[in-house]
């Protein structure tokens, strides 16, 4: 028993940290906690102009607090046409795009790893040079349009599935990996396809994860993609169709003031709906689905990034 508490004492003394480290720490956090306030800022301004009062919003006058509360903004923005068709592209695009670059990733990822691949260097060393030199916009759409896939939904996943950079991530988080695993499937007379779906992809979460986040979060923001390839409006993406608003924000304002939602007056829209509040909600449709979903991620997405950056 004594020995236990010696131990203990000597273990709380030990850890003690002394007045110069709790000073560090405080002002560590301190640091910290200001940058965590600058860059949470520009979401939470955005949040409380488009709930706001618009004329407030307006004059600039919504800087910290909201005033006069109203969900009128959202209402007008959802009544637009094409906003739900545009919504569903945008969120099949992400989806799709996001499932087929992480499987084609990880699958490549894992076949650059394998020795006995054929001419695997030359490949891989293809990968790398083609993430630094591209053909160009001009080149691009001429082969999009002789393959048929502009103006066609698929022109939004297919370009994107090979991403060298991703590919690169998951090869090195592979190469981390006890190869014991790996060779004790083959003896037992495991192929390529099943050692890469039952062995390595099950342990591959944590970089696939982040490779989903890169993936997803290019997708959603794409709009460029729309804005070359695309001429059928039933394809418009959802942050394409917002981009256009944003540009016309003016426009858009007398458009919705002009709708008589919900029985309101002509002159009651007048006085909500203006080029600020429209550019502001716009903003807060595209963002707020990232800002949702990355959180989930991003245990994850630290995890992939350390444990395929470092060896040894």
């Amino acid at each position: 028993m004594k020995g236990n508490k010696l131990d203990n004492a000597s273990s709380a003394a030990k850890y003690k940290l002394s007045a110069g480290d709790k000073v560090f720490s405080v002002i560590n956090y301190l640091v910290f906690g200001i940058f965590t306030l600058i860059c949470i800022y520009p979401f939470y301004y955005m949040i409380i102009n488009t709930i706001s009062a618009n004329d407030l919003s307006a004059a600039g006058d919504i800087r910290f607090l909201p005033s006069g509360i109203h969900f009128s903004n959202y209402q007008a923005l959802l009544s637009l046409n094409g906003l739900g068709t545009a919504a569903l592209v945008s969120i099949g695009k992400t989806v799709i795009g996001t499932v087929t670059t992480v499987l084609a990733t990880a699958f490549l990822g894992f076949m650059f790893t394998q020795e006995r691949m054929w001419k695997r260097k030359f490949w891989y060393r293809y990968v790398v040079i083609i993430m630094y030199f591209n053909a160009g916009l001009i080149p691009m759409f001429i082969t999009m349009k002789t393959l048929g896939l502009t103006n066609t939904f698929w022109v939004y996943i297919i370009p994107g599935i090979v991403q060298p950079f991703n590919i690169i991530l998951v090869k090195t988080y592979i190469e981390s990996l006890p190869k014991s695993v790996q060779e004790a499937a083959e003896i037992d007379g495991a192929g390529v396809f099943r050692r890469f779906w039952q062995i390595t992809l099950p342990v591959c979460t944590p970089i696939l994860a982040t490779v989903a986040i890169f993936a997803a979060v290019g997708q959603w923001n794409s709009y460029q993609d729309t804005l070359i390839y695309i001429t059928d409006q039933k394809l418009y993406s959802l942050q394409y169709l917002l981009y256009t608003y944003i540009n016309q924000a003016s426009s858009l304002a007398a458009m919705v003031r002009n709708t008589g939602m919900q029985g309101m007056s002509a002159a009651a829209l007048a006085t909500q709906q203006t080029p600020t509040s429209i550019q502001m909600t716009v903003s807060v449709v595209v963002v707020l689905p990232i800002l949702c979903i990355y959180p989930i991620f991003q245990r994850y997405f630290v995890k992939g990034i350390m444990i395929g950056s470092v060896k040894g």
